[in-house]
């Protein structure tokens, strides 16, 4: 799987949490297709299907992160 640069992850993150920021208070018709928009990119440049799962993968491969992070783990196993 190709990895996406972790520049592009972080300025993904960002625009997310911008927009998600934006839609929770305005609920424009343009903020929301954005939000959409980036949610998608993410779960692409991630190899994810859902938005959350994206969010934790790319956090997960920002510079930074630990490396025991334990937060991809399903509880109980």
């Amino acid at each position: 799987m190709l990895m996406a640069h972790p520049a592009v992850l972080t300025d993904l993150v960002r625009q997310y949490e911008t927009l998600h920021g934006l839609q929770a208070e305005n609920g424009g018709p343009e903020a929301q297709q954005r939000l959409d928009d980036v949610s998608y990119t993410l779960c692409i440049a991630t190899g994810t299907r859902d938005v959350d799962t994206a969010l934790i993968a790319a956090r997960h491969r920002l510079p930074g992160a630990r490396t025991e992070d334990d937060s991809l783990l399903i509880p109980g196993t």
